[in-house]
């Protein structure tokens, strides 16, 4: 292989990788004596149109570019021999290790080196994503980024490779989308086929994780699709927070930009109160019956009755024959006498006063839950008649949340709001019907009074 000459110009040096239906060779250009790298797609067995649009896109887009961290590229052909029938794209050598190779081989990263690679490389996907139209790499991970050894007081350069899962904003609106990409450092919106320009730094920070880990984010334990890095590596708590941001499992609440991501590094903003600056204010939809009180010490949410459940539809179904006159102790009796009379009435009395307790009930219970500096309370309320549901829960520590699944049937797997302190959890579904809206306008009303409560009190 090492005498094979590509095009009658690249002379095969060595491979450098190989996948299915493609090979990459380091490479010899006999016109300017200068090392390239070669990459062929065979038109083989296992040869797929789709390949060949990405090899194609990827040739594209890399002469389009002119960057210096990122591979110039050089020429495309094809190829076409008694042996082999593909195409080729020739591209400069950068002659460095990977990230993957330097962790491999023994090297550490500091956290200012960690922060620099993090700038060089933002600096990089900044230059990509402000192309028109915006290109996203979406397969960025440690081994596509390629670093030199250290030179003086820098880390060394680094570079972005790989541009073989390439795609424009303006091919993802315009056609079928591709799934590529790297389990572990991609996005889950990326499983859907959509990726932005955060999809990007989301992939950034799984790789920075590695490098402070030496661990990739498949190999570190998930909770909610979050990777839980912070007990594997000895991080400031500022870039910890930082990393937890870029790689937020919501498109909404990962940075949106290279620059806003630049910015947050450099000077850390809380990232609560960042979050909620950057969402848009909910407002409480139409039509909802839920009350909401606020002041600077004390929310308290009301939520409206839930209405009549299977059970109480059940039980008003059995006692209604009752009420209507209807009983057995009649049944078969010619003359009724006066103790069955009395006892029918009785009966009949009974039945009435709890359809109409049932009708008050499922029309007329409410929920509140009160939160104040020191407390959680969730308590009920019928015709002012109020009981605890639990004990009170201390304010410390109290998070509200979303979740998409539960294990209780009685809620039918819909978005539950969970709301925890301490190790008592409420889920608020319980207690009222939500619409998805209703359910987004509580969770950022909660979290935007808690987090001025926190601020208060610090």
């Amino acid at each position: 292989m090492n005498s094979e000459i590509f095009n009658q110009r690249y002379q095969v040096q060595r491979e450098l990788g190989r996948q299915t239906g493609r090979r990459t060779f380091l490479a010899l250009d006999l016109h300017s004596s200068q090392q390239v790298v070669v990459k062929i797609l065979y038109l083989g067995q296992d040869f797929d149109w789709q390949d060949l649009k990405l090899f194609q896109r990827e040739a594209e887009t890399l002469k389009a570019l002119d960057y210096p961290a990122i591979p110039r590229y050089i020429d495309y052909f094809e190829l076409d021999t008694p042996d082999d029938k593909g195409f080729g794209l020739v591209q400069t050598y950068v002659g460095a290790k990977s990230l993957e190779e330097h962790l491999q081989a023994g090297r550490t990263f500091s956290e200012a080196e960690v922060k620099e690679l993090t700038r060089s490389l933002l600096t990089i996907l900044s230059y990509l994503h402000h192309q028109q139209p915006s290109v996203i790499h979406r397969d960025i991970k440690p081994s596509n980024i390629l670093l030199t050894n250290r030179s003086g007081n820098s880390v060394g350069q680094i570079y972005l490779v790989d541009f073989g899962s390439v795609q424009t904003l303006a091919a993802q609106e315009g056609g079928t989308i591709t799934v590529v990409g790297t389990y572990g450092y991609m996005p889950p919106e990326q499983f859907g086929g959509r990726v932005t320009p955060a999809s990007d730094l989301y992939s950034l920070g799984a790789t920075l994780i590695y490098l402070v880990t030496g661990l990739h984010p498949t190999e570190l334990p998930q909770q909610e699709l979050h990777i839980q890095f912070r007990q594997s590596c000895n991080l400031s708590l500022e870039f910890a927070d930082w990393l937890e941001w870029i790689t937020e499992p919501s498109l909404d609440q990962r940075f949106s930009t290279t620059e806003v991501a630049m910015q947050a590094l450099e000077k850390p903003p809380s990232r609560k109160q960042a979050t909620l600056a950057s969402k848009k204010q909910l407002r409480q939809p139409l039509g909802s019956k839920i009350h909401l009180i606020k002041s600077s010490k004390i929310l308290e949410i009301i939520l409206p009755p839930k209405g009549f459940s299977i059970g109480l539809i059940m039980l008003i179904s059995l006692v209604t024959p009752l009420a209507l006159g209807f009983n057995v102790l009649t049944i078969g009796v010619v003359a009724s006498s006066p103790p069955i009379n009395i006892i029918s009435f009785c009966i009949q009395g009974s039945a009435i006063a709890f359809l109409l307790f049932a009708f008050l009930w499922g029309l007329c219970k409410r929920t509140r839950v009160i939160i104040d500096s020191h407390q959680l309370v969730v308590m009920h309320d019928f015709l002012g008649i109020k009981w605890l549901v639990a004990p009170p829960a201390l304010r410390e520590n109290i998070s509200v949340s979303k979740l998409i699944k539960s294990n209780s049937n009685l809620l039918n797997n819909q978005p539950l709001l969970r709301i925890t302190a301490g190790s008592t959890i409420f889920y608020l579904n319980k207690y009222t019907h939500f619409t998805e809206a209703e359910l987004e306008w509580l969770i950022q009303e909660l979290n935007e009074w808690l987090n001025l409560l926190i601020i208060n009190n610090s």
